[in-house]
């Protein structure tokens, strides 16, 4: 069921987004050439438990999952798209990485969730590029949904921005509703028919999320169970934010 949320939870909401955001910006300042995984992981943790509020992603059980999320952050490089482990396997990030930095916080009881994908160091003019790219399609999909609107003018916003360079668009992984829950409905795909889906009504509160790579759409699980990766090892890149529908458009609760 697609919940709207009141203005006492978007208040909340939005107060949780920008300690979210700037959780975020700090992790991105730690990207470098020799960092470990789990050195993100672990400031993650801390920079979430110092300020009151708690990881919205550790322990979480997502449907069809055969054991529960175990970071705080998820820590996706190069070829791995989503929900790479951090503390499991710990990865040493080199120069011309690419690494998606994703974070669930839950702060006052509801749940904002966004990603930023940050370059290690130098990379290519190629990479560089598609994490630019992939951005602009976040900008999109938020300027589509607006209230009145379908999910499906989203979806359609952000492969339009893909069609201009011929990327994969991800099409097995997708946004979602958030707020009570991590994963709410309605699902929000990162292709569609405009005019087509659910109807966007003010308080809906939505995590878009586009996840572009530089080969083919095609994906593949690991054994792990959670880190999905490009099937031919092309790079991907992950942008996301929390947003609030309103009547004249979409506010970005994670800045």
């Amino acid at each position: 069921m697609i919940t709207i949320k009141t203005k006492e939870d978007i208040a909340i909401l939005r107060e949780g987004g920008r300690r979210h955001a700037e959780i975020l910006r700090e992790l991105a300042k730690m990207v470098k050439p020799g960092v470990r995984s789990s050195e993100l992981e672990d400031a993650a943790r801390k920079m979430i438990t110092e300020g009151g509020d708690e990881p919205a992603l550790l322990n979480y059980m997502p449907y069809g999952a055969k054991r529960p999320y175990p970071a705080a952050l998820c820590v996706s490089v190069n070829d791995e798209i989503v929900h790479g482990i951090p503390n499991e396997t710990d990865k040493i990030l080199k120069e011309g990485d690419i690494v998606g930095l994703d974070l669930g916080l839950t702060h006052r009881g509801l749940i904002t969730d966004a990603t930023l994908t940050v370059a290690v160091g130098n990379v290519s003019s190629e990479v560089q590029e598609l994490l630019e790219v992939t951005k602009k399609a976040l900008a999109a999909g938020v300027k589509a949904a607006k209230g009145g609107k379908r999910i499906g003018d989203i979806g359609n916003a952000i492969a339009r921005v893909a069609a201009s360079k011929v990327y994969g668009v991800v099409e097995e992984l997708a946004g979602h509703g958030v707020g009570y829950d991590v994963h709410e409905e309605p699902y929000v795909p990162n292709f569609g028919t405009a005019g087509s889906g659910p109807i966007l009504k003010p308080g809906m509160v939505l995590a878009i999320e586009p996840m572009f790579n530089l080969g083919s759409k095609k994906i593949k699980l690991d054994k792990d169970g959670y880190t999905y990766r490009t099937a031919d090892g092309s790079y991907s890149a992950h942008f996301e934010h929390t947003v609030v529908i309103t009547k004249g458009g979409a506010e970005i609760l994670t800045i």
